[in-house]
């Protein structure tokens, strides 16, 4: 079994890059099945109206037709208490069952401005397995980004840089905000994946405060210069 996280946190169209791009969804969603995955799980704990998210943002009619499963994560009853070995603020929390029983987890956030913790991507997406994402916003939320990743990390990160949300995240105002880069950032490191990320956005990883945090926790890492990189140009 396989867990794709998108971000889906928003009832909004795919160019206003609030959300996971669903064609790059439905893409990794097809590969899944042509590798012979039984089970392709899609789901996010949604800032709005879960189902409304799931339509209008088209991820959950572009899993359905690769063949996936969109499931919802709407009810406490879905999600195990869990305790977190090292943690500094997010000692406890409740997860998503499928985070923790996937056989493989593939994340999969768009890269876009927040107010709160200056940039959305592939460590700060993970909340949406939680079930109280709220309490990140009163007790620090960047280092609870960073203690999440304690718990277990993604087979695989795929950042959706293609659509680009620029300013008033992480919902936007308009396709104003919006900018195209044309851009895929794949990495089974998180950390190095939001360091390029962020570069890629413009900013240094050293300067968002989670990415800091999770290079000196030894979640990954976030010096660029040591690490293999392949540019592929299409």
């Amino acid at each position: 079994t396989v867990l794709i996280k998108p971000n889906i946190g928003w009832s909004l169209p795919p160019e206003r890059a609030a959300n996971t791009n669903p064609n790059l969804i439905k893409r990794i969603v097809e590969h899944c099945v042509k590798a012979g995955v039984k089970k392709v799980f899609v789901f996010d704990n949604t800032a709005s109206h879960w189902e409304d998210c799931y339509r209008i943002s088209g991820i959950e009619r572009a899993v359905k037709e690769a063949s996936g499963l969109m499931v919802p994560a709407n009810l406490e009853k879905y999600y195990q208490s869990i305790e977190i070995k090292g943690a500094k603020n997010l000692k406890k929390t409740k997860v998503h069952e499928l985070y923790l029983e996937a056989d493989s987890i593939i994340n999969v956030p768009i890269l876009k401005n927040h107010w709160a913790a200056g940039l959305t991507i592939s460590m700060k997406n993970l909340m949406g397995v939680v079930w109280d994402r709220w309490f990140y916003h009163g007790n620090n939320l960047n280092q609870c980004i960073a203690d999440f990743c304690l718990i277990r990390k993604p087979t695989l990160n795929v950042v959706d840089a293609y659509n680009v949300l620029m300013q008033n995240g992480p919902r936007g105002n308009s396709v104003n905000d919006v900018e195209k880069k044309k851009i895929l950032i794949v990495s089974a490191d998180m950390v190095a994946a939001d360091s390029a990320a962020a570069k890629t956005f413009g900013s240094e990883p050293e300067k968002i405060k989670h990415i800091a945090l999770a290079s000196q926790m030894k979640i990954g890492s976030m010096n660029l210069e040591k690490l293999n990189i392949k540019r592929i140009l299409i």
